[in-house]
């Protein structure tokens, strides 16, 4: 455990603490102490400083904890998690699970952490990971088949998130294909999934999630788009241990049932939480944007778009979806994670 790891333990529990008392308590120096509270504040975390009172976070924060989590899954997750490790700091939870895919034959690996200095999302995007109350949660699972036939595993861990959110008291997230959910028009979670493996062979998906439970706005000034959080939008604190738990539940279950039915056991689900269907929207496509009315999805996971009278398909790649001019109402969410 560093520094910065001891003393934010230390703090955890929104209380004052003393220069002096944390030295003492890490086995430091008050300078050292100092130090590290610094580093913690570049990280996003909010933290009081009083002369005469010490430090003390802006707000209580509960710490992910491997033993919490794992004690709430339900049976079956628990058998399909092999591993779980939990990180304070790491580049990405999905570029962890990707070097594991390649060094080991291995299924049910989760890999969590407190903050990331390289989270990424679609197409390149950089996904903003501020320390300490946020979820960003990656699964490794093997699939038997091949990648061509994951068409539509985004949506069906989509369901799977939304699944977990309303069990948690959110009954109003929607999902936006191919791989957000929204909160009134603004981003709530995303979903990023990287596969490693041949297209026609067993093969390897990392499936990631960033999750806004807590988000300070200093960290989120660099999103350009509107976002939001969940403890705003429930009105209380959430545990990020029963959170996460609840969704390893939700996850197993959506993946279990995808390898054996694909996507029609969440096409309901995905058409009563669809943002898009019915709406104008916009497709940034390679070749350009393509305007039209979102009309669902089809049983690959295909968006549907109706357009000069036809019914086109469209798989998500490099697409990128915007709501129309008129629909500004809803939000203009990009589609990275």
């Amino acid at each position: 455990m560093t520094l910065a790891q001891t003393i934010l333990t230390l703090l955890a529990d929104g209380e004052f603490q003393s220069g002096p008392v944390l030295g003492q308590a890490a086995g430091c120096s008050r300078t050292a102490v100092w130090k590290a509270i610094q580093s913690l504040q570049n990280t996003g975390l909010e933290i009081y400083c009083v002369r005469g009172k010490g430090y003390r976070l802006a707000q209580p924060v509960e710490l992910l904890n491997r033993a919490s989590i794992l004690a709430a899954l339900d049976t079956d997750a628990r058998q399909a998690v092999q591993q779980l490790d939990v990180y304070h700091e790491i580049d990405s939870t999905n570029a962890r699970l990707l070097e594991v895919a390649r060094q080991e034959n291995t299924s049910g690996y989760v890999c969590i952490a407190e903050c990331q200095h390289m989270g990424r999302g679609r197409r390149g995007r950089q996904w903003v990971s501020p320390l300490g109350g946020n979820l960003y949660l990656s699964l490794l699972w093997r699939f038997h088949a091949g990648a061509t036939s994951l068409g539509g595993l985004s949506l069906a861990i989509a369901v799977a998130v939304v699944r977990a959110l309303r069990d948690n008291g959110l009954a109003s997230a929607q999902l936006k294909w191919p791989n957000d959910i929204l909160l009134d028009g603004h981003k709530l979670a995303g979903i990023l999934l990287e596969l490693a493996g041949e297209s026609t062979g067993p093969c390897a998906v990392v499936m990631g999630v960033g999750l806004n439970i807590r988000t300070p706005a200093t960290a989120m000034s660099a999103v350009d788009q509107p976002w939001t959080d969940l403890e705003s939008a429930l009105g209380k604190t959430v545990s990020r241990n029963a959170l996460t738990a609840s969704l390893l539940c939700h996850w197993v279950k959506a993946v279990t049932d995808f390898e054996r039915q694909g996507l029609i056991p969440f096409m309901d689900e995905w058409g009563q939480w669809d943002a898009l269907t019915g709406n104008e929207i916009i497709l940034d496509l390679p070749t350009g944007a393509v305007h039209g009315v979102a009309r669902g999805v089809d049983e690959s996971g295909a968006l549907l778009l109706a357009r000069n009278g036809e019914l086109q398909r469209h798989h998500s790649g490099e697409v990128s979806v915007r709501f129309s001019a008129k629909m500004e109402s809803p939000g203009t969410c990009g589609a990275g994670q």
